[in-house]
């Protein structure tokens, strides 16, 4: 009879823990499939998911929990697609890249997560730090700490002297010789092995760097780094081993190459030729501008110091380029998903990037959409999450005002709820 009782109390106690859920009432709600903006809506959570989506204000249960965000404009949770979650640029970057230990790289990282989570972005897509952001993932799926869910690319992969060669700028004496356990290839063979280094060491995502970069200590910011084999090496074991895959470029004929042999995004794309925009429609490529970015490093080369001499030069004809090329990119039908280089600019600004790409030309409705619906089908999860649906994870966010009236809002998230948990209100 002991047992009995046990068994009934437990039920018990499992059902009305279920039993009560969280009504948010929203004075506006965006639905990003119709593109529409809804007036009046009640969202009911169970848990950790969304279990209906109604006209009017609904009551729940006398045990429910009521947020009222009826003189707010309610959206799915917003995702950036390009972010480097473990740092942030300042004058002592390169530097710091000697200096900290992966514990200290740790502990920055978590001060940054949070504030991209306060910011309104539930999801990110880290593309490439030291693989402290893999047990940073871990920790905030598991509970420990504040952040959004984190799609991560562990380490990039470059080619020898590359972009993400982390050696550039160093003395001989510490230059060495990385390989692919490093994310440094020269062949077709070491292209294979690299991904799959990164698969065992914990990535979600692969990165490449097709074209020389901005930050880098290294002369050339434009031209390709990848042969066409080395390229469809990458690709080829990605699509095996079901890696979305991004590659930084901002010369013209590394993002062809780069598109050409498969690649799913292509992030900055600087010098983006017509043909090129063409080939990634044909190809169905995403575009991640990173216009934020552009405008960071334009703005810090004018300050003497701030970057090292071999940077300036670059982040001055690079940087002023990037919301032109969106702006032509999106008129031609490239796809665009939203995506900040967060990490260059700083963690928890994320929002500014919606204003850029609206001055550039894209309606508000259309940004926002390329921050949920669009980078959900980025990442292959729209089953789950970038819409506010029936079944979905509750990963909503509100805004005061209407930001497709407005789009500036959309800067200043004023609630936040990831996986049903309230974080910000």
């Amino acid at each position: 009879m002991k047992f009995l009782f046990s068994i009934l109390l437990a039920f018990s106690l499992t059902f009305t823990s279920f039993a009560q859920n969280t009504i948010i009432h929203c004075g506006r709600l965006i639905d990003v499939n119709s593109g529409e903006v809804k007036t009046e809506m009640t969202i009911v959570v169970q848990g950790h998911k969304i279990l209906s989506v109604k006209e009017g204000y609904s009551r729940g249960a006398q045990d429910d929990i009521l947020i009222d965000l009826k003189d707010k404009t309610v959206m799915p949770g917003l995702m950036d697609m390009h972010v480097h979650i473990e740092s942030q640029s300042s004058p002592n970057s390169q530097i710091e890249g000697y200096i900290l230990n992966p514990a200290d790289i740790a502990y920055d990282a978590q001060v940054y997560a949070e504030r991209t989570l306060m910011a309104g972005f539930t999801t990110v897509r880290d593309l490439g730090g030291s693989g402290v952001n893999v047990a940073l993932r871990k920790a905030i799926d598991a509970g420990k700490v504040k952040g959004p869910k984190i799609f991560t690319a562990e380490k990039s992969i470059a080619t020898t002297g590359g972009h993400a060669d982390p050696t550039n700028g160093s003395s001989l004496a510490l230059m060495g010789n990385p390989g692919p356990k490093d994310g440094v290839i020269n062949s077709y063979e070491e292209a294979k092995k690299a991904v799959r280094q990164r698969y065992k060491n914990g990535a979600d995502v692969i990165k490449i760097t097709a074209t020389g970069g901005v930050l880098s200590v290294a002369k050339d910011g434009q031209g390709p780094q990848f042969t066409m084999e080395e390229l469809k090496g990458i690709v080829q074991i990605s699509k095996e081993y079901g890696f979305v895959t991004a590659a930084h470029a901002h010369g013209d004929e590394g993002m062809y190459r780069a598109v050409s042999a498969g690649i799913n995004t292509i992030e900055h794309g600087t010098f983006m030729s017509t043909r090129t925009m063409d080939k990634m429609i044909e190809m169905g490529t995403y575009y991640v501008p990173t216009i934020s970015a552009g405008k960071f490093v334009v703005e810090k080369a004018q300050i003497p110091g701030y970057f090292p001499p071999l940077v300036v030069p670059k982040a001055l004809e690079v940087g002023p380029k990037i919301q032109e090329t969106f702006g032509q990119a999106y008129s031609r039908g490239v796809r665009i998903a939203f995506g900040t280089d967060s990490g260059v600019s700083p963690h928890g600004e994320n929002g500014r990037e919606f204003i850029f790409m609206v001055e550039a030309g894209m309606p508000a409705m259309e940004a926002i959409q390329s921050a949920t619906k669009t980078s959900a089908e980025l990442l292959r999860i729209y089953e789950s999450v970038g819409s506010l649906e029936e079944g979905k994870l509750a990963d909503i966010v509100a805004v005061d005002g209407d930001p497709t009236q407005n789009i500036d809002i959309m800067a200043n998230v004023s609630f936040v709820m990831k996986g049903g948990v309230v974080y910000k209100q």
